[in-house]
C-alpha cells in the first residue's frame, strides 16, 4: 500500500508540473508573466443587470417556517477545522411603535448532528439572542429581532461530511436535515477545492444570477467581504432609494428597514445552510441607531471566530481554511497602531505558520488599490497604518468590495510595482441596488476633489498629492496606472482555487457570462524564497489564545 501511495503522489506531482509548463506556454498567465500592461474592459452596453430589489411578495423571501420552527439557517467556520457554527432564527419579527422583545430563553439552542444522516447521535447546545434597532423619533418605526441562535459544534474532523439539524426538540420545532463539510486540516498540501469570493451582494435581481452563478461553480466556502443587505437604503416605513449618500436628507437619523435583513436571510438560506459563509463588515453595516449604537444586526446574526483567533471584537478576526490563513480587518473600526485592531492584527501575524499555513489572505472593506472614481482613495489613513505591517509579513492576496466593479492589481506596494507586494482584487460587483461603479478617477475631469475623498465614519485625511513616479505631483494618474492590470464593470463574483503552496488559480465570473466561463483568469504565484518575511514568533500571550493546526 506504502508502494502506491508513493507511485501515487508522484504521479499528481507530474500531473500538476505538466499542468504548470502548459500554463507557463501561454494557456493561462500566471503573475511571474507580469507585471502585465494595464487593461480596461469597455463597458458592455448591453448588459446592465437588473438593480432593483427582491420585493417582500416575492416567494423566496417570505417566512415559510410556522411558530418557533428554524429559519435563515447559517454554518459558518471556526479559527480550526475542528469546530463550526450553526445559526438560524426562530420567531417573528416585529416592527413599528409598541413592540414586544421576544423572550430567548424560551426557545432552546440546540444541534444534533452527525456523520450517518440517519443517527444523529451527537448534540450541542448554544446560546441565543435578540435586538432592537430603535430610534429616539417620532414617526420612524422601531424593531425588534427573532429569536438568532448560535450553536458552536466542536471536536469535528477535518475534510468530513456532517448532517445536522437545529432546534428545539422540547416544543417540539426541528429543522429538517441539513449537511456541511468540514475544512481540511491546515497543511502546505491540503486546501479546499474552490472558495467564492463575492461583496456587495444586496438582494436584487442582479443578486440572485451572482449567487446562481457561483452556487454552479460548487463552492466549498463562501467570503463575503462587507455591505450583505443594504437595509439602509430603506426608510423604517419600507420605502426604498438607489443611492445611500443622496437618501432621506431630512430624516434626523440615517434610517434602516430591518425586514431585509430577514428577506436576505431566507433567500441565502438554501446556499449558506451547507456551504459555509465567512461575512466581514462594510459600510452599510454600520446602521446607526439610539445610543449611538453601531454595527447591532450584523453583529448579532452572524457567528464569528473572534475569540477563538484572540480578537476582542467581530469586527475583525482571523481563521484557517486548510493551508491558508485569512484575516478579516475592520475598515470601520479604529486601526491606528495604538488602537485594539492594530495590535491584535500584528500578534495574528506573528503567530502565522507558514509551514502549515503557505498562504496568507487578507480582507476587508474599502480598497487601497482601486482606480474608480467612486471611494478612490477614501481609506488612504488605513492603507498607511497598516500597509506596511502587512507587507513585512508577506501577505499573498487582498480582497476588498466597496466599490462595485471588479480590479485586479499588478503585485504592489506603497503604489509602487513590487514582485513581493500582495494581489489587490476588489470584488465589490455582487449586485447591488446602487448600481456598477463606471467611471474612472484618470479620465478626463473624473479626477475626485480631494476633500471628498476621507471616509466620512472614519475621518482624518491621509489622500495627499503622490511625491514620486508617473503620477507624481498630482492626486490621480492621468492614465490607467501601471499597478492595475486589469479592471471591468460588470456585475459578478470570484472563485479561488489554491492548489498546492506556491500556486493558486483566481477566476472571475461576470454575470452576463455562463457560470463556468472566465471574464478574468490568472495563476497567482508565491515566490517564498525570493520574498523573505518575518519569522514566525510564538509570543508567551498568545498560547492561551490561539489553537492553529
Amino acid at each position: 500500500m506504502k508502494y502506491f501511495r508513493v507511485v501515487g503522489s508522484i504521479l499528481i506531482w507530474f500531473l500538476v508540473f505538466v499542468s504548470f509548463v502548459e500554463v507557463n506556454k501561454g494557456q493561462i498567465l500566471t503573475t511571474l508573466d507580469g507585471p502585465f500592461k494595464p487593461v480596461t474592459v469597455p463597458l458592455d452596453q448591453s448588459f446592465r443587470g437588473h438593480a432593483v430589489d427582491l420585493p417582500d411578495t416575492d416567494s423566496r423571501v417570505q417566512r415559510t417556517v410556522e411558530g418557533f420552527e428554524p429559519e435563515q439557517i447559517s454554518v459558518s467556520l471556526s479559527a480550526t477545522y475542528d469546530s463550526i457554527w450553526v445559526s438560524w432564527i426562530t420567531g417573528e419579527y416585529q416592527i413599528g411603535d409598541n413592540i414586544k422583545p421576544l423572550d430567548p430563553s424560551k426557545v432552546g439552542s440546540v444541534v444534533q448532528y452527525g456523520k450517518d444522516k440517519s443517527s444523529l447521535r451527537r448534540k450541542a447546545i448554544g446560546q441565543s439572542v435578540i435586538y432592537n434597532q430603535l430610534y429616539p423619533f417620532e414617526g420612524l418605526q422601531n424593531y425588534t429581532s427573532g429569536i438568532i441562535h448560535h450553536v458552536q459544534l466542536i471536536g469535528l474532523k477535518p475534510d468530513t461530511l456532517y448532517y445536522y439539524r437545529c432546534g428545539d426538540p422540547s416544543i417540539p420545532a426541528m429543522s429538517t436535515i441539513y449537511h456541511f463539510k468540514t475544512m481540511p486540516i491546515s497543511s502546505p498540501k491540503s486546501y479546499p477545492k474552490r472558495i467564492a469570493i463575492v461583496g456587495d451582494l444586496g438582494l436584487t435581481y442582479n443578486t440572485t444570477s451572482t449567487i446562481s452563478h457561483l452556487t454552479g461553480n460548487n463552492p466549498d466556502l463562501v467570503l463575503l467581504v462587507g455591505d450583505v443587505t443594504y437595509a439602509n437604503l430603506y426608510l423604517t416605513n419600507g420605502t426604498g432609494s438607489d443611492c445611500y449618500s443622496c437618501s432621506f436628507p431630512d430624516t434626523p437619523i440615517h434610517e434602516t428597514y430591518q425586514p431585509r435583513w430577514d428577506y436576505w436571510g431566507r433567500y441565502m438560506q438554501s446556499l449558506v445552510s451547507k456551504i459555509p459563509i465567512m461575512v466581514l463588515e462594510g459600510n452599510h453595516e454600520i446602521e446607526e441607531q439610539a445610543e449611538n449604537q453601531t454595527f447591532v444586526a450584523y453583529r448579532s446574526r452572524f457567528a464569528f471566530p473572534s475569540k477563538e483567533s484572540g480578537s476582542s471584537s467581530p469586527l475583525y478576526y482571523s481563521f484557517n481554511a486548510g493551508g491558508i490563513h485569512f484575516i478579516m480587518l475592520g475598515g470601520y473600526v479604529a486601526y491606528n497602531k495604538s488602537d485594539d485592531q492594530y495590535n491584535w492584527l500584528e500578534k495574528d501575524l506573528a503567530n502565522v505558520d507558514r509551514t502549515a499555513t503557505p498562504w496568507l489572505v487578507a480582507t476587508w472593506h474599502p480598497p487601497w488599490y482601486s482606480t474608480y472614481t467612486a471611494h478612490y482613495r477614501e481609506a488612504e489613513c488605513m492603507k498607511v497604518v497598516m500597509e506596511e505591517l502587512l507587507y513585512e509579513y508577506g501577505v499573498d492576496l487582498v480582497f476588498n468590495g466597496h466599490v462595485h466593479a471588479y480590479e485586479r492589481s499588478n503585485r504592489v506596494y506603497n503604489y509602487t510595482l513590487d514582485p513581493c507586494g500582495p494581489v489587490h482584487i476588489t470584488v465589490g460587483d455582487g449586485g447591488n441596488r446602487e448600481k456598477m461603479a463606471i467611471e474612472h478617477a484618470d479620465e478626463p475631469g473624473k479626477c475626485p476633489d480631494p476633500a471628498s475623498t476621507p471616509d466620512k465614519f472614519m475621518g482624518g485625511f491621509c489622500a495627499y498629492n503622490f511625491t514620486s513616479g508617473p503620477a507624481a505631483g498630482n492626486f490621480c494618474w492621468d492614465q490607467q496606472p501601471e499597478y492595475s492590470a486589469y479592471r471591468e464593470s460588470s456585475f459578478g463574483h470570484g472563485i479561488l482555487e489554491v492548489k498546492n503552496e506556491t500556486h493558486a488559480l483566481w477566476t472571475w465570473h461576470r454575470n452576463q457570462d455562463m457560470y463556468n466561463k472566465a471574464g478574468d483568469i490568472i495563476y497567482i504565484v508565491r515566490q517564498p524564497e525570493k520574498c523573505p518575511i518575518k519569522p514566525k514568533v510564538i509570543k508567551p500571550w498568545l498560547i492561551q489564545n490561539y489553537k492553529f493546526d
